[in-house]
């Protein structure tokens, strides 16, 4: 099949180094152009390197080549900032918003509250190397961390809890999903509509098994690679 044919030869492009992190991409007809073939036909090779993390796609931009993922450990509680330092990656955070509201019903369903209690909703991007790559919703407990949006919630909320409140993560569950990037958090993303997108969402406890906080994350699926060490006692 000719779009596979098509697929294969940019991929063998990237591994041998000729299209480099970031590049972007001839426009579709130029492409298509030099590989004689369908606009048709090049979106669907374009579809399966998309989805294979090998390209991106930036709304009204074009198709870049993908960026190495970052690499995500469930097991470990670092803060995004400091995970992509470790793996010299350059991080940015920009706050959306921040303000206490009435817990809808994920917020309530993710913390167990009862219903109409209060809790500190913060929807934050994240960007490695100024590309937008996940968009994060906090859900935060009044109880366990009052007067929170007084600080700069663009800085690490890890280092926050633990430097004026006292409170660490001792234990998380995670649950990850697939789905696609739509309305505000594709446009903050830079992404079009129905990007491929993976979904986690952290539950946070601290050291009496409270549950202090939540947070919900849309990554672009190319820019993450979960991965960790699981050590079992046989």
């Amino acid at each position: 099949m000719q779009y596979v044919k098509i697929k294969d030869s940019v991929v063998e492009q990237i591994e041998a180094g000729m299209l480099s992190p970031r590049q972007k991409l001839p426009p579709e007809r130029k492409l298509a152009e030099s590989f004689n073939t369908t606009r048709v036909t090049l979106r669907e090779a374009l579809s399966l390197l998309e989805a294979e993390g090998r390209i991106y796609r930036e709304d009204r931009r074009g198709w870049f080549i993908s960026p190495p993922p970052l690499r995500y450990d469930p097991t470990q509680a670092s803060s995004f900032s400091n995970s992509a330092q470790q793996q010299n990656r350059m991080p940015k955070t920009e706050l959306l918003t921040a303000k206490k509201v009435i817990a809808n019903k994920q917020a309530t369903t993710l913390l167990n509250l009862e219903p109409f209690s209060d809790v500190y909703h913060v929807d934050r991007v994240h960007y490695l190397e100024n590309r937008p790559v996940v968009y994060v919703t906090h859900y935060i407990s009044p109880k366990y961390l009052p007067n929170i949006l007084s600080y700069d919630l663009s800085s690490s909320l890890t280092n926050i809890y633990k430097e004026h409140y006292g409170v660490n993560y001792h234990h998380s569950h995670y649950r990850i999903s697939t789905s696609t990037l739509l309305g505000k958090t594709a446009q903050a993303l830079r992404a079009t509509s129905g990007t491929p997108a993976m979904i986690i969402e952290r539950t946070n406890y601290n050291r009496g098994g409270d549950l202090i906080d939540c947070q919900v994350e849309c990554w672009r699926h190319d820019a993450i690679r979960i991965e960790s060490v699981a050590e079992f006692n046989l």
